[in-house]
């Protein structure tokens, strides 16, 4: 078992860093928010009061941070490289950063930690809170191939699919263009029932129709966004926890500057974009983004 520095226990880190517990591991963390680290002892963790602390004796460290520039000042420090924990890592020690970032950064902070004797990999996930805290998530993970087999037994302890993308950066790739597909397929699917719905179909009945003909998809099967389909879905809990539209509009952000950066075309990816855009605007970016079926709902045009 490792000891391990697990630092941003928010909704996804903090049962990430839980089932790590679970699976034996020494995990000390490190949070700015007091209650997170407060119901993280309450799980057997250690709390730290600082990452510099959490990192002590760590073989493996492991971020969960909200934008690029909370992943690039925690390693690298600030724009003098003051406070970077990089520089404060033993050689051999293992950085997974599973942050949803831009791939420019991952990469930043790749090259400052191999001059230093440490591997790093980004591997950004996919599955939600509910895989979070049911240990199932998928990891999209980019990095030298020894790099990779180093973190694969830790991420077994908090996922079922780890996948190898490619180099650095490539699990971010990887995750924007899951993420842009995604956003398609819920505006679809919420397009296509409610327009049932107004031709007087059963939300319900038009599910399990789809879910077994060729408009078959995720959204319909696991996520329906339509309130009373699926009892376990959002829409069903007032489209309360899973992953909120604000964050669904961070992800198309990055998708569509790598899309630019590459001059790829992606007009549904921005056809999305607008519709969750403008979905978050009008004060729903605190709800689950199966939420945009209310967009339809509340705009005809």
């Amino acid at each position: 078992m490792a000891q391990i520095a697990f630092i941003g226990l928010g909704n996804m880190g903090g049962p990430m860093a839980a089932n790590l517990v679970k699976a034996g591991h020494k995990v000390h963390a490190f949070d700015l928010v007091q209650g997170a680290l407060d119901e993280f002892v309450k799980v057997g963790g250690v709390a730290s009061s600082c990452a510099s602390e959490a990192i002590i004796g760590a073989q493996v460290v492991i971020s969960m941070l909200p934008a690029g520039q909370h992943v690039a000042g925690l390693y690298l420090g600030d724009e003098q490289g003051i406070g970077g924990l990089l520089k404060q890592l033993a050689k051999g020690t293992l950085v997974v950063d599973s942050s949803t970032i831009d791939a420019q950064t991952s990469r930043r902070v790749e090259v400052n930690a191999n001059k230093l004797g440490i591997n790093f990999v980004d591997a950004p996930v996919s599955g939600g809170t509910a895989g979070a805290k049911a240990g199932t998530l998928s990891f999209i993970v980019g990095g030298e191939k020894i790099a990779f087999e180093q973190a694969q037994p830790i991420l077994q302890a908090m996922g079922k699919n780890i996948f190898h993308a490619g180099a650095v950066g490539a699990g971010q790739v990887a995750k924007m263009c899951n993420n842009m597909l995604l956003s398609v397929l819920m505006a679809g699917t919420a397009e296509a029932l409610q327009m049932g719905i107004e031709n007087g179909l059963d939300p319900k009945v038009l599910s399990d129709i789809m879910v077994k003909s060729s408009g078959r998809n995720w959204a319909l099967e696991i996520y329906n966004p339509v309130p009373g389909v699926m009892k376990s879905a959002p829409a069903s809990n007032n489209y309360q926890g899973g992953f909120m539209v604000d964050l669904m509009n961070k992800d198309l952000g990055l998708a569509l500057a790598a899309a630019a950066a590459s001059d790829s075309s992606v007009p549904m990816g921005k056809q999305a974009a607008k519709l969750f855009n403008d979905h978050g605007d009008a004060g729903y970016g605190g709800l689950d983004f199966s939420s945009i079926y209310q967009h339809y709902l509340s705009n005809k045009a």
